[in-house]
């Protein structure tokens, strides 16, 4: 279906909520991604429906984010291709692909009777380091729905579109660009590039690869502005 207009009235979060909540259905674990470019507030997005969907009860709800499956920078050497960190061939998307489809087989087991379930753990990202940290995200049986997020999950090269055939729906989120850029630098400075290297950053390597998720945009279920947290997403991350 055509995406729907990006939603910034402060009842749009509300909807997204009862959007997420319906995709478990039956007791199935769904898996909702969350795309779009660097600082467009993917994590943000992802970290407000996480923490409102759980509640106060028992989390039924993960987060896993792509970002655990960067390269090391060893390798990106290796490659001669850290001068260009972040885009489509310096993650391991087969890796990534393979992480979602044992989400699934995990879940689909237990839900057969075929075994009791166990604790699927993910790799995250260490941002200080810049580098990913292997088994820190763990997903429980219990987890129903899982959240990913990630700049190309509606890429069509190489192994990315594997991806996309294991994921529930894909929300594209995005931001006003100005206000983008502003907290893209602002997060390379906060990780310990000096100024002129965050900019050099932002308006380099990093728009390359937003003009490349940008051109995927048609492909997403829903499109979602940043905006729609209002408040909530005041001086976070993006």
């Amino acid at each position: 279906m055509p995406p729907a207009t990006p939603a910034t009235s402060p009842a749009a979060f509300d909807g997204l909520l009862t959007r997420a909540r319906a995709l478990s259905v039956g007791g199935r674990r769904a898996i909702l991604g969350i795309a779009g470019s660097p600082g467009a507030g993917k994590s943000t997005l992802a970290e407000h429906l996480v923490r409102e969907l759980n509640g106060g009860g028992e989390p039924w709800v993960a987060h896993v984010p792509m970002d655990g499956f960067h390269l090391a920078d060893a390798e990106l050497d290796r490659l001669g291709r850290r001068d260009r960190k972040g885009a489509p061939d310096t993650f391991d998307a087969g890796g990534y692909a393979a992480l979602l489809s044992r989400l699934r087989e995990e879940a689909d087991g237990e839900a057969d009777g075929e075994a009791d379930g166990e604790t699927v753990y993910a790799p995250g990202f260490e941002r200080v380091l810049e580098q990913p940290l292997a088994g820190a995200v763990p997903v429980p049986p219990s987890a129903r729905l899982v959240v990913t997020e990630g700049n190309y999950l509606l890429l069509e090269t190489g192994a990315w579109p594997r991806v996309r055939a294991l994921l529930d729906e894909v929300w594209f989120c995005e931001l006003d660009e100005a206000e983008r850029l502003r907290r893209l630098v602002a997060r390379h400075e906060r990780f310990g590039k000096s100024p002129e290297q965050a900019r050099a950053w932002a308006h380099g390597p990093d728009r390359r690869n937003a003009d490349a998720v940008a051109a995927t945009r048609h492909r997403a279920d829903l499109v979602v502005s940043a905006e729609v947290l209002g408040d909530r997403g005041a001086g976070a991350p993006a």
